[in-house]
């Protein structure tokens, strides 16, 4: 049983605030759909933490666009088609990389200092499973900090957008089938329920469900869990991308070796120092993600090592330093000089594929609430997000989903009343629970039986596992970001694993041992999880 609320709450014994658009997540989507509103309406940003603290921020590699004249958008959207294992929608492919220039421009024009040649012009890099240099970047390596730099900059001069840091949204508000706001925990003994006419979920990732991940401490799954309580359909939650490259070391927070790295040349090898990626793949390193991990993982097995290593040796080292400085000074710290010394590497939750159901426009299932960014399934990533395209899908999702709810929005009436929605109290155990000992377990066994490659029994022992954890972990109500958060991952891990066991097949980053074929006869659709119907059972669904 999965509680409507987190929390209990009344309208008369809360704190209320009224505003026209309601954006809830502070990253990259999350402020360009903030900044798609008209100048007199009211737009409140939520962030659970710093408005710094998102993913948009820690993306090392770049944004992909066609902007050299010998690439194509044609080349572009066959590149990101290669990579999603025939599961993209073609047509959100095609609108979304055509988009890219455009997007890219208004980032230059909002004040983003992308690296540039001295004549001008754009430095491009390239990444694995694209054919042609259409990455900008900036900062050698801190792509995303330069850019949530100028976005952040710009949201603040605009006098009708305010922002709530550390405001920890618990639910969606919901009320005669359509969504009505948010109740949030702002530090005080009372919920803080935020009315609006239309509310936008750009909340994230959920890679700290896994105990290897590159996703900061907030991506906990927050906008999933609360949008799945609320009836909102969710598709291909089976699809975690894992990144190829984490820095694995004792001590290191598990940060991102960026993909840029191998499209500068980098090799991966193992304990023995042999190259091993051509074996698995004629790209080599710069086969796309899914399969590199896989080849890595696979490689691991045979050596019985615990990680591979990247070999930047043969590359000049001043370029090496000059491009990926913040790479070279996390390394430098554990005694690594990334120019001499092979970088200890293994695979790690990055990505998260699935999400909230939306259309073109951004729109979800649920009416008055409209999603961007990771928190969401597009259609344009399909079963593998091609590097460098999540910044982008954040931009066109946040503009469209900005400017479709500031439309919405606009047609209708102020009205500064608060609905007869209430949250019960539910009568709580006795006996405390471990928060911080139930997440490790959680994030131990997501790793070991949900992660690059998965099977039956590994699954159904991890569902075994969650159903319990849920059983006594789910009803209670918390009075802290960690008990919610807690309840958000496994809530999302559930999901996660369900789904996972019920797509019989292998297909981009979600790998079977016991069904290493792609099956498109029978799987070449989607999977969509919904709490009103079949009891949250995942349902497949034929391709558009």
């Amino acid at each position: 049983m999965t509680p409507r609320y987190l929390v209990a709450f009344h309208p008369k014994r809360a704190l209320h605030r009224f505003t026209d658009l309601l954006v809830i997540g502070g990253g990259l989507s999350g402020l360009r759909a903030a900044n798609a509103a008209a100048a007199n309406q009211s737009v409140l940003v939520v962030t659970k933490d710093r408005i710094q603290e998102s993913n948009s921020n820690y993306a090392q590699g770049g944004i992909a666009g066609v902007i050299d004249e010998t690439d194509s958008f044609e080349n572009h959207v066959q590149d990101t088609l290669n990579a999603g294992g025939n599961l993209c929608d073609r047509s959100v492919v095609d609108t979304v990389i055509r988009e890219a220039p455009r997007r890219i421009e208004e980032l230059i024009a909002w004040g983003t200092r992308f690296d540039s040649h001295q004549e001008g012009s754009l430095m491009l890099g390239r990444e694995g499973g694209h054919s042609h240099q259409r990455i900008v970047h900036a900062l050698g390596d801190a792509t995303g900090r330069e850019v949530m730099r100028a976005v952040i900059q710009r949201t603040r001069e605009r006098q009708n957008i305010q922002i709530m840091e550390n405001a920890f949204t618990m639910d969606l508000l919901t009320h005669e089938g359509r969504c009505h706001g948010a109740v949030l925990g702002v530090g005080t003994d009372k919920p803080t329920l935020v009315w609006a006419k239309q509310t936008i979920l750009c909340t994230g990732g959920c890679g700290q469900i896994f105990r290897e991940s590159t996703n900061p401490p907030v991506a906990t799954a927050d906008g999933i869990a609360a949008a799945y309580r609320a009836g909102v359909e969710l598709r291909d939650m089976e699809m975690m991308q894992f990144h190829p490259t984490v820095l694995y070391i004792a001590g290191s927070s598990r940060f991102l070796i960026t993909e840029a790295v191998r499209g500068e040349g980098a090799h991966l090898v193992d304990a023995s120092g042999h190259r091993f990626m051509p074996e698995y793949d004629p790209r080599g390193e710069l086969a796309p993600r899914d399969v590199v991990s896989q080849s890595i993982v696979c490689q691991m097995s045979k050596t019985q090592h615990p990680c591979v290593y990247l070999d930047l040796n043969h590359l000049d080292p001043k370029e090496v330093k000059s491009r990926f400085p913040g790479i070279a000074k996390v390394c430098q710290e554990f005694g690594l000089d990334i120019t001499q010394d092979r970088i200890p590497v293994r695979p790690g939750a990055h990505y998260m594929i699935g999400g909230v159901s939306v259309d073109i426009e951004g729109r979800t299932s649920l009416p008055g609430l409209w999603a961007a960014g990771e928190v969401t399934s597009s259609g344009l990533h399909g079963a593998n997000r091609l590097a460098s395209n999540s910044l982008l899908e954040g931009l066109v999702y946040g503009a469209h989903a900005g400017e479709g709810a500031a439309r919405a929005a606009a047609e209708m009436p102020d009205r500064y009343e608060a609905l007869k929605i209430e949250g019960p109290a539910t009568s709580a155990p006795v006996e405390p629970l471990d928060i911080g000992d139930i997440r490790n377990a959680m994030k131990s066994l997501m790793g070991r039986l949900c992660g690059v490659q998965r099977d039956a029994a590994s699954l159904r022992q991890a569902l075994d596992s969650l159903e319990s954890y849920c059983s006594y972990a789910l009803p209670r109500q918390f009075d802290s970001v960690e008990g919610w958060e807690l309840q958000n991952m496994l809530l999302t891990a559930r999901l996660m694993a369900a789904s996972a066991l019920a797509r019989e097949e292998s297909r981009g980053v979600h790998f079977r041992n016991d069904f290493p074929e792609t099956n498109d006869e029978q799987w070449r659709r989607h999977l969509t999880v919904q709490i009103d119907r079949d009891g949250g059972r995942p349902r497949q669904t034929p391709m558009l």
